[in-house]
């Protein structure tokens, strides 16, 4: 409408003569409120008028000239183009880049110069610097963050690049001196993170009375800018859409109901102006630095209301009341003015500090997405490190951050730990929510301090007893009890605890490193951990009666616990903790020169083993079996106790503290308590009877004695460097497999900057095997660090040690345990452990149970635990202990090494005598069967003949049934053998994707067009079946899916209703069967013909057919070819074949017309056997096209294209029409049974007929040739065109005529299509265009008559040479030069030539009416790709949804057929097909690919493979790492790089139509893939 802004209204214009609005502001008393009674007197005159489309264009417009364009005079004082001209000019920018990164954009980090991960690059900045020669990590940005190009702090080297390189000049500080309509209303819809599309959808449909379409383009706007007007007009009309909305609760389980208001116009225009005017400074600021600055003062300047009370502190405190579009607008300029200059950057993050914990809470309240909060500004604040120790100094951040953390966590139990079991969704959503302060820690403690000040002392340490009371509530939390009789009811939750110190693995390693950077700091930490221990110790309820220990002469005092009785955690960080600064003290030396300011005295070592040794034991006794009614939390809660996530700050610290217990208390002490917490000092003090689970708690503690006596490769625990700990889990990783780069990284613990040291060692101890077509990259260990290989490594799981306990008799043999590093002096007297009585003992004891004769009470295994105790480095154990173990070992290895050796050789000599009797049969067969082998040598060779005009002796066919396994004959009159086969529509050959898909009621497909836009495809696996077993074989798949639906009701891989199935042996998706017939020339049919046709009669010069095509082919044909059967022919057709093959016949027959035309099935449709014909000739050109250099198709295409070569029905009459040349020679040749006749003798001349039929469309194409070839574009097959002898410019003279005749009578234009003059004036040139052209049909041909005559092929055509053309032409029965067969039948030609060229349509197709497909038909290829993939991620990141308004995609889809870019996976972008809506890229696979899609997500780094709207699956991209390895979703963020031989096997799937099959094959293999709503992507 245009009732908005009438022009002739004074107010909106202004004479020339009246003063401009600056001009009134700067005379006004006061300049503030004369702008705002202006823009309070325009702005809701202008915006927000319920108008769209057209109106929104005049509002931006009008917001211009009348709103924005007097600010910018009033700011530059003169006209704004040449004012901001100007500024820039002058402008001295800051070195920051600042670039403001879009969703998806590519980002870069260097790994060798950032200071923290966090620290990044934009791609024209990385292209610039020094990095992009270093080892860098390539992502995607999620939005928000920008570029770090400039910040000296954010790199450790190469902080600049090219553009932003500073200067000397000084930056210039003074650049810049200092309604008349009715009440409306609008119902104002507001985004939440808790409904979904389809619920909000569903409400506004019946709030509004909307159509589906206008909702869900609500539901997108409302989610992209955080809210949308649903309705205006009138306060009542809009309050009872609201009331609606807030009452409707549909299905959804969720209370809350959606946010809506009804809002006044006026209110929502300013709003809209304010978003206007805040993207205007940030575009103004680009101009000018001092602009920036200014913004900057005024921003920050504070008013007479005291705190907060700045704009920017006023915008932040309402950060969680405002709508999403309008957080991102402020939030980017905030990053444009303050974050760009570091003096502005410290007083905003002084004043974001100061309001941290309120800013939290906001956003715990809020439900909307951290990174559209104010709070994910943290980011660019904290990681400051000189920014961040001042917020640690001047406002207490790190306790800020902490205390805040752990006061949003209060669900709490008796003993003050935290509780998450009884959490309800609620209190879950927000421990999500929370876990993004310890991220801000994180953040503030990346980057460790080079120098300490007392004030920074200070607030670190306070900090840390914050961090000490969060460690407290965790000391403890979530114990369990051993389930006895009963199994556990329900399962406990244990994740919230585990993501918890997942969370904080990183934080406490960082607190540690902090530490070792100061001594002062270090003794002071130690103490204060080492009083939360004590404090934590002193409140568990122990209350045990102390008992007495006595072994081997030695007692010691403990009290009695057992953890199979009482309660037990694995959550122990207070003592992890103070592990970890133990190995500190030894580390830094601080224990050996200030032991003094250290209470190493009023250390317990009871106190300090105890709770890790009984968190051991738990692990000891869970792999025993004992807690198996404890369900699976406990058992996956041991897991995560050693993984790599996790161990780091819990199994090995835990070690750490065992071995820091043994080094300060006496050996057999430790030992005695270890006995005694594994409840196994009985066993080992009275000979008790070993009971089996105390086997495996006996090879446990075994184990854990092993651990703590050699594990010493943590660099304060032996002497030893972090290289070497890297090195020696690289070795033992190795050791168990090759792996990959990624499994490695995986396998290895990383640090707080996502390193793990890998690459600094992996190239001393690995060799790289660089990856092939499939598989990955992979590292071998090097032979000589074999040595290193530590069968007991602590990090192995029992997995990994059943697996190596096989391979190290092989890979490893008779390698003991590798000598472990010296101790550090403060771990030095854990050797003693080694001398030891109670060790003794107990080695003792286990010999003794090994050599009495019941052996019941020992293993092997228990066995080897003993033998690593003794040969270690300065033991006392007597020698012939070790000495003594490896006889037994020996002994046992040596007696079961013999029984395989029995037992191999037994089995050699068995195979040599299979074999012998073998050979002997074999010559015995051959001696009394000689004759029969000579006969099939001279089938053989008779075979090789001519395909074409021949005669060909079959012999009979003998197939197996896959499903019953019974052998059979093919007979015309037996029982219907049948392949499985796949019908599909195929766009692969297609030359105009744009053509619109043909109407199937009205559309014939016998004149096929050239630019084969639409084709018929089948593909068979080869295996075949009775078509009774597979009939009954398909009625048992249909009965089971009609079960498992009514169960289910799901998708499978494959549909019933569409006839789909599965090939019962390989699996394979198929639709249809096609019959196996016998070898016979053609149907025997008896006929009576009144005159005998020669082919000339089958060639008449009359009958003009007239039709609206735009190929030349289809001209040439159309107005020639029309096989006459006017000829009185009586037919008196005898069914040669049986009704099972007959019935199998008509099934194929439906199958390729019900699919090629997306019809119900009609047997009498005309169309059918044409339907048959097309598929065989397409899928004959397919093969040509994907196996052009040789005939070397699969080994099942021959019994598929032989039994699809005899479809042709015997009753069909009527004129058989061309279409492209290799289509016409099917056609004609499968047609010609309608219209053969029988010589005088009888005999049938079927195959002389094929040969005249197959020289006449040889000429055809020829012609077809001439006429559309540029013999500049020729290109010449080296191999193929050479200069035969007798082939010279007299002997292509008898065609010149053709090409004179057709520049004549087609007038053709000398600019457009060069000069046919020219072409042929030299032989040779046309004699290369010719051959070149015609050969792609002869190869098509060749392939065609060899399966239809069951000709082989010679030698010579199977593999590329300079002989490959003479064979070609010998085996079609054509001259070597084909332009003699103009010359030998020229009578019969020259006429049909003529009338070919003097077609109109031809005319003006070659003057430019149409589409000109030239020859040789250049073969479809996938679109290139750029070779780094952070091109095409750059190219993704600037395209917008072409349906949100110039909205930034969130999937976008690159389709590999055609190069379209499309908004996957989107609402907005979702079209109907079918009267089904249906996703972007679903929908395109209908225009580009009959349905059938191959796509690259760029932001997952993924091939999507979509067939249908119901299949699809996921494929790895062709972009490998330098690893050989792909990146699905961009994780690991490494370069990639294009794999040339991996985009080539995804092209061979889709030019051999196999994209169908690996959707099957992988829907099989992963039934999750089955579930996924393929429509909607």
């Amino acid at each position: 409408s245009d009732t908005s802004l009438p022009a002739a209204q004074p107010p909106l214009s202004h004479s020339s003569s009246s003063p401009s609005p600056p001009q009134q502001w700067l005379a006004a008393a006061d300049l503030q409120q004369e702008v705002y009674r202006h823009l309070a007197m325009y702005v809701p005159r202008i915006l927000c008028l319920g108008g769209g489309g057209r109106e929104e264009q005049r509002e931006e417009l009008a917001c211009q000239l009348l709103l924005l364009a007097p600010l910018e005079w009033l700011l530059l004082g003169k006209e704004p183009a040449a004012g901001l001209a100007q500024l820039q000019e002058n402008n001295q920018p800051s070195p920051l880049c600042g670039h403001v990164f879009k969703v998806g954009e590519p980002t870069y980090s260097c790994r060798e110069c950032a200071a923290d991960p966090t620290c990044v690059l934009c791609m024209q900045c990385f292209l610039g610097s020094v990095h992009k020669n270093h080892r860098y990590r390539m992502t995607t940005s999620g939005g928000g963050g920008f570029c770090d190009c400039g910040d000296a702090e954010a790199w450790k080297r190469g902080p600049y690049c090219q553009k932003h390189t500073p200067t000397d000049n000084s930056r210039d500080t003074d650049e810049v001196e200092h309604l008349e309509r009715g009440d409306t209303y609008y119902c104002m819809l507001f985004n939440d993170e808790v409904h979904t599309y389809e619920q909000v959808i569903y409400t506004l449909q019946k709030a509004v009375n909307c159509s589906q379409k206008e909702a869900v383009n609500f539901a997108t706007t409302v989610d992209r800018d955080g809210r949308k007007s649903v309705r205006y007009g009138d306060f009542q009309f809009c309050e009872q859409a609201k009331s609606v909305i807030v009452v409707s609760r549909n299905t959804s389980r969720q209370s809350k109901p959606l946010r809506v208001q009804v809002m006044h116009s006026s209110v929502v225009a300013h709003q809209c102006f304010a978003l206007k005017a805040l993207s205007w400074l940030g575009h103004i600021i680009q101009y000018s630095d001092g602009l920036r600055r200014i913004l900057c003062q005024v921003g920050l300047q504070k008013s007479s209301e005291g705190e907060n009370s700045s704009l920017v502190d006023r915008l932040m405190l309402n950060d969680s009341k405002m709508w999403k579009g309008a957080r991102n607008i402020y939030h980017q300029l905030l990053m444009n003015s303050l974050l760009m200059d570091l003096k502005y950057k410290k007083i905003f993050a002084i004043q974001f500090a100061k309001n941290y914990r309120r800013l939290q809470t906001d956003f715990m309240e809020d439900d909307h997405e951290r990174v559209v909060s104010v709070t994910s500004l943290s980011v660019q604040l904290f990681t400051v490190p000189t920014m961040a120790r001042m917020l640690m100094v001047e406002e207490n951040l790190m306790t800020t951050i902490i205390r805040t953390f752990v006061d949003h966590l209060r669900h709490r139990d008796l003993q003050g730990r935290f509780q998450f079991d009884r959490y309800t969704a609620q209190q879950a959503f927000k421990f999500g929510r929370v876990q993004s302060l310890i991220g801000d820690l994180k953040y503030v403690l990346i980057s460790c301090p080079s120098e300490w000040s007392d004030q920074l002392r200070l607030k670190f340490l306070e900090g840390l007893d914050a961090f000490l009371e969060l460690l407290k509530c965790m000391q403890g939390m979530d114990p369990v009890v051993r389930q006895v009789g009963q199994h556990i009811e329900m399962e406990p939750e244990w994740e919230a605890a585990f993501t918890l110190q997942m969370k904080l693995t990183h934080i406490i390693s960082m607190i540690q490193e902090w530490c070792s950077t100061d001594e002062r700091v270090l003794i002071e930490a130690y103490k204060k951990c080492l009083s939360a221990l004590s404090h934590c110790h002193n409140s568990l309820p122990d209350g045990e009666q102390p008992i007495s220990l006595s072994l081997a002469g030695h007692c010691v005092e403990t009290y009695r616990y057992q953890v199979s009785q009482d309660k037990v955690s694995i959550h122990l960080p207070v003592c992890r903790l103070l592990a970890g600064l133990h190995v500190l003290l030894s580390r830094t030396e601080v224990a050996s020169r200030s032991p003094e300011q250290l209470p190493l005295g009023e250390l317990s070592p009871p106190l300090l083993i105890e709770l890790p040794l009984r968190c051991l034991v738990l692990c000891a006794q869970v792999h025993a079996g004992m807690w198996r009614r404890n369900g699976f939390s406990l058992i996956n809660q041991i897991y995560y106790y050693h993984n790599v996530k996790c161990r780091v700050e819990m199994f090995d610290k835990d070690i750490i503290m065992l071995q820091a217990g043994a080094s300060m208390m006496d050996p057999n002490h430790f030992l005695m308590i270890v006995l005694s917490r594994f409840e196994l000092f009985h066993i080992f003090s009275s000979g008790d009877d070993v009971a089996q689970q105390n086997n495996t708690l006996i090879e446990e503690m075994l184990h854990l004695i092993i651990m703590v006596i050699g594990e010493r490769y943590i660099a304060g625990v032996g002497q030893v460097e972090p290289f070497d700990e890297v090195r020696r889990e690289i070795i033992h990783q190795l050791s168990i497999r090759p792996m990959a780069h990624s499994e490695l990284v995986k396998a290895l613990p990383e640090n707080g900057n996502k390193e793990t040291g890998l690459e600094r060692v992996i190239d001393s101890v690995a060799l790289f095997k660089k990856p092939g077509v499939t598989g990955r990259g992979l590292y071998e260990l090097r032979p000589d660090w074999n040595r290193n290989f530590n069968l007991y490594f602590y990090h192995y799981s029992r997995a990994d040690q059943s697996k190596l306990m096989c391979v190290s008799v092989c890979v490893f043999p008779a390698l003991p345990p590798p000598l472990p590093p010296p101790l550090c002096p403060l771990f030095g007297s854990l050797v003693n452990l080694l001398q030891c009585d109670v060790l003794l003992a107990i080695e003792g004891a286990v010999l003794q149970w090994a050599v009495e004769p019941s052996g019941g009470g020992w293993t092997e295994s228990m066995l080897q635990r003993v033998r690593p105790v003794g040969p270690v480095q300065n033991s006392l154990i007597i020698d012939y202990f070790p000495m003594y173990i490896w006889y037994l070992l020996q002994m046992v290895r040596d007696k079961d090494k013999a029984e395989r050796k029995r037992k191999a050789e037994m089995a050699r000599l068995r195979r040599e005598k299979i074999m012998a009797q073998m050979s002997e049969m074999q010559k015995h067969f051959i001696n009394e069967n000689k004759e029969l082998f000579q006969q099939s040598l001279e089938e053989l060779e008779a075979s090789t003949s001519a395909a074409v005009g021949n005669r060909c002796t079959f012999r009979e066919q003998l197939v197996t049934c896959i499903l019953c396994q019974e052998e059979q004959e093919v007979r015309g009159h037996g029982r219907a053998m049948v392949l499985a086969a796949f019908v599909q529509r195929s766009t692969v050959l297609s030359k105009n994707r744009h053509h619109n898909l043909p109407d199937p009621e009205h559309h014939d497909p016998v004149f096929m067009h050239p630019d084969l836009s639409l084709g018929i495809h089948t593909a068979s696996c080869g295996h075949i079946m009775h078509a009774t077993c597979w009939q009954r074989y398909f009625e048992a798949v249909q009965l089971k899916e009609q079960r498992r639906q009514q169960r289910l009701r799901g998708h499978t891989s494959y549909d019933v209703e569409n006839g789909e199935f599965l090939c019962p042996l390989c699996e394979c998706l198929r639709n249809t069967v096609i019959p196996l017939l016998p070898h016979t020339h053609s149907p025997d049919h008896r006929y009576a013909f009144n005159t005998r046709p020669q082919v000339p009669q089958l060639l008449p010069a009359q009958g003009h057919k007239h039709c609206s095509t735009q190929g030349v082919s289809e001209h040439i044909w159309i107005s020639s070819v029309h096989c006459d059967v006017s000829c009185d022919v009586t037919v008196f057709p005898r069914n040669p074949f049986s009704s099972s093959i007959s019935e199998m016949i008509t099934t194929f027959s439906m199958s390729a017309y019900k699919v090629g035309l997306k019809v119900n099935p009609n047997e009498q449709d005309h169309r059918v056997p044409v339907l048959s014909w097309s598929t065989c000739a397409y899928t004959i050109q397919s093969i040509g096209i994907h196996s052009p250099e040789g005939y070397t198709p699969e080994s099942c295409t021959g019994p598929v294209l032989q039994a699809r070569t005899h479809k042709a029905l015997p009753h069909t009459s009527g004129p058989t029409l061309y279409l492209v040349s290799l289509s016409l020679q099917v056609y004609t040749v499968l047609s010609y049974s309608s219209v053969h006749s029988l010589d005088q003798s009888g005999r049938s001349v079927v195959d002389s007929a094929h040969l005249h039929l197959l020289h006449l469309v040889t000429v055809a194409h020829l012609v077809q040739i001439l006429l559309t070839s540029n013999t500049g574009d020729t290109h010449t097959h080296t191999h193929m065109i050479n200069h035969p002898a007798g082939v010279s410019v007299s002997t292509c003279q008898p065609v010149s005529p053709v090409c004179h005749l057709s520049a004549e009578e087609v007038s053709m234009d000398q600019d457009n299509e060069g000069s046919e003059e020219e072409e042929v004036s030299s032989g040779w040139q046309l004699w290369r265009c010719v051959k070149t052209g015609v050969l792609p049909f002869l190869r098509a041909a060749a392939l065609f008559f060899h399966y239809l005559n069951s000709t082989a092929l010679p030698a010579d055509l199977l593999v590329a040479g300079p002989g490959q053309w003479e064979a070609l032409c010998s085996y079609l029965s054509l001259p070597p030069n084909l332009l003699q067969l103009h010359h030998s039948h020229r009578t019969l030609l020259e006429p049909l030539i003529h009338r070919w060229c003097c077609h109109p349509g031809v005319r003006q197709t070659l003057q430019g009416g149409g589409v000109i497909v030239r020859f040789p038909r250049e073969s479809n290829r996938l679109i290139e790709l750029p070779e780094d993939y952070s091109v095409l991620i750059n190219q993704a990141s600037s395209f917008t949804c072409p349906r949100s308004g110039g909205d930034k995609s969130r999937a976008p889809t690159l389709c590999l057929v055609c190069g379209s870019m499309l908004c996957s996976q989107s609402y907005c972008c979702q079209t109907e097909v079918d009267g089904e809506d249906v996703g972007a890229c679903t929908a395109h696979t209908f225009t580009c690919g009959a349905g059938l899609g191959l796509f690259l997500r760029v932001r997952e780094s993924q091939v999507l493979f979509l067939a249908g709207k119901t299949k699809g699956c996921f494929y790895p991209p062709p972009y490998l790492d330098d690893y050989g390895e792909t990146d699905q979703g961009l994780k690991r963020g490494n370069p990639l790089h294009l794999c040339s031989e991996r985009y080539r096997k995804i092209e061979r799937l889709w030019r051999q139509h196999s994209i169908a099959e690996v959707i099957g094959h992988a829907q099989e293999a992963n039934q999750t893939l089955v579930a996924i709503d393929w429509q909607h992507l």
